[in-house]
C-alpha cells in the first residue's frame, strides 16, 4: 500500500535526447526521446515508509528511457507514467504466504486419478499367457 502518494512532476528530471532508427530527416533532427530520472532519496514529499521500501527494490536511481512516439511531449507523458508505476508497484506490501495442506478430499481425488490412469494403461498392454 503506497497511501494514494503519487510522484510529483517537478520531482522528475528529464532529459531529452536524439531518439535512433528509422524516421529520416524527423529522427534526426529533433530530440524526441526522454530519460526521465526519479531519485527516492532525495524526495520530500515521499513518506518514509514508502522511500524505504522502494529503495530496497528499486535502488537510488529509478530510470526510464521511452522513445515510442514521435512526439516530445508524448514521450514525456509516457515517460513520467512509467516511473509512477514502477514506484507504485514496489511501494505495495506483498502479503506474507500462510502454507496449507491439502484437503482430504483433493488428496483423495489426485489418488484416484493415478489409479484410473494406470489402468487406463494396464488395459492398453500387449496380453499375456495368463490373460
Amino acid at each position: 500500500m503506497n497511501s494514494g502518494w503519487v510522484v510529483p512532476d517537478d520531482e522528475v528530471e528529464v532529459h531529452f535526447v536524439a531518439s535512433g532508427g528509422p524516421g529520416g530527416q524527423h529522427a534526426n533532427r529533433s530530440n524526441t526521446k526522454v530519460d526521465a530520472v526519479f531519485r527516492p532519496a532525495e524526495s520530500e514529499t515521499m513518506p518514509d515508509h514508502l522511500r524505504e521500501r522502494v529503495l530496497a527494490k528499486l535502488g537510488p536511481v529509478v530510470r526510464v528511457a521511452v522513445d515510442d512516439e514521435r512526439s516530445q511531449y508524448r514521450n514525456r507523458v509516457l515517460a513520467v507514467e512509467r516511473i509512477r508505476e514502477k514506484v507504485r508497484v514496489a511501494g505495495v506490501v506483498e502479503r506474507k504466504r500462510r502454507p496449507t495442506k491439502p484437503t482430504r478430499g483433493s488428496q483423495r481425488r489426485r489418488v484416484d486419478g493415478k489409479k484410473r490412469r494406470g489402468q487406463t494403461k494396464r488395459l492398453r498392454r500387449r496380453p499375456t499367457a495368463d490373460d
